[in-house]
């Protein structure tokens, strides 16, 4: 205990050692250092007296000069917010080049910070591109099974109750690369950004549901997108029940084109496929549709020779978002590890951080609110040394589950997979400061 004292005793903020976590190879952990107050932490980050001597835009005598901008009045008003010059955070696009619209784009969630995604940041996932829908020509039928056919629009929808939820939505194929045998050389958000996690608010589904009168024999719910693919799929009609929600609006405004306007389906904790945009149309039947989405795509080939189908819930996930691949570190001292985790089980209850490639770990700070099916944002001090190191993150949700390593998914999966991976993710610091993607 003494000789972590006098270790302790060389940290700004710290009090106490039995609040630092010493990690083979990779400096120390804390996960509340980053939390704290005062001027010692600070200190111990970076100098402000040297940042300003080394500013060549400033006198030597530390004080500011006048910039331009400070000069001259602004720019006017705009209609529409739009992002600085300065900032070109962008989704990174995968499409078909012989189907244009056709593809796929990653959310950039290394470049973003806290838990919401931004509405023109969303990940996209589409088939045969984005209809163009005008909302007055727009009507969702509910029929089949059902005690009497109703038919809406969307003016007749605005003005049923309804309700908002933060709630992540994830793409079944969402970190797929995980499964190649060699580690993508990409960052975070570009093998992992088809996630992103928005305020929605709509029609409780349930409600629409009771008003058409669903026949006791009826078990499954079809929806069907108007897209030019007309994108169906089935999910069982106690989800449809249950928390489903008919959304109108992601982050308090329409929702945007790309991601379903004007209506969507969304089915929290649930797999994106099933969170079917520019939703139509539900029929209440007795079976699954057994559409290509839910037969020959998003299953698995198990060693044992079945399939897993239906899988439906995404399983407890994090991912370091910061340091991640690509980055290189400016020398030793403090950094923050910071990253997501979700679960669409219910609430992440547990995030541990280790920089030793899994040999220790310890737990990190959860942003609060926690919240069920939503991205939590978890946040671990960490006194990089100059040693090589191997960051990992675990999580563990509400229900025990714990987010496994990859040998052990491969070896409950084989190597048939392509679909739902959520294997523990590892980025490798090098002794120069170089961040990899690695398998460890």
């Amino acid at each position: 205990m003494r000789e972590d004292n006098d270790r302790n005793s060389s940290l700004p903020g710290l009090a106490h050692a039995e609040d630092l976590i010493p990690v083979a190879g990779g400096g120390l952990l804390h996960r509340r250092v980053f939390l704290r107050r005062g001027a010692a932490l600070a200190a111990g980050v970076a100098s402000g007296a040297a940042l300003a001597a080394a500013d060549s835009a400033s006198p030597a005598d530390g004080t500011l000069t006048t910039p331009p901008w400070m000069r001259k009045p602004g720019l006017p008003f705009s209609n529409y917010g739009r992002p600085s010059e300065h900032e070109q955070v962008v989704r990174w696009i995968s499409a078909n080049p012989a189907v244009p619209g056709n593809g796929i784009s990653w959310t950039p969630l290394h470049e973003l910070e806290g838990t919401i995604t931004p509405s023109g940041l969303h990940f996209e996932r589409h088939h045969n591109g984005v209809p163009q829908i005008d909302p007055a020509d727009h009507r969702l039928l509910i029929h089949g099974m059902v005690k009497q056919p109703l038919k809406y629009t969307v003016k007749d929808l605005a003005r049923y109750p309804m309700r908002s939820d933060l709630i992540f939505i994830e793409c079944g194929g969402n970190s797929n690369a995980g499964w190649r045998e060699e580690p993508a050389p990409q960052p975070a958000g570009f093998i992992h950004g088809l996630a992103s996690c928005s305020e929605w608010t709509g029609v409780p589904l349930s409600i629409l549901l009771e008003e058409a009168g669903i026949d006791p024999a009826a078990t499954w719910m079809i929806a069907e997108g108007a897209d030019a693919i007309a994108h169906v799929m089935s999910l069982p009609v106690e989800k449809a029940m249950n928390d489903c929600i008919l959304a109108l609006y992601q982050n308090g405004e329409k929702i945007r084109p790309e991601n379903g306007y004007p209506l969507r389906l969304v089915a929290p904790g649930w797999e994106g496929v099933l969170n079917v945009k520019w939703l139509r149309r539900l029929e209440l039947t007795d079976r699954p549709v057994m559409s290509r989405n839910e037969t020959s795509r998003y299953t698995e080939l198990l060693p044992s020779g079945k399939a897993r189908q239906f899988t439906f819930w995404i399983d407890a996930k994090s991912v370091i978002m910061a340091p991640t691949h690509g980055m290189t570190m400016p020398g030793t001292g403090y950094y923050e590890v910071s990253g997501l985790a979700w679960s669409g089980r219910g609430r992440v209850t547990r995030v541990e951080v280790s920089a030793d490639g899994g040999k220790s770990w310890a737990d990190a700070a959860l942003q609060e609110p926690v919240l069920p099916r939503c991205f939590t944002r978890f946040r671990m001090g960490w006194h990089w040394d100059g040693a090589p190191a191997i960051l990992k993150s675990r999580a563990t949700d509400e229900t025990g589950y714990v987010q496994p390593e990859r040998d052990a998914l491969l070896a409950e999966r084989g190597r048939n997979g392509y679909f739902h991976y959520n294997a523990i993710v590892a980025w490798e610091v090098s002794a120069d400061g170089r961040v990899t993607h690695v398998y460890a």
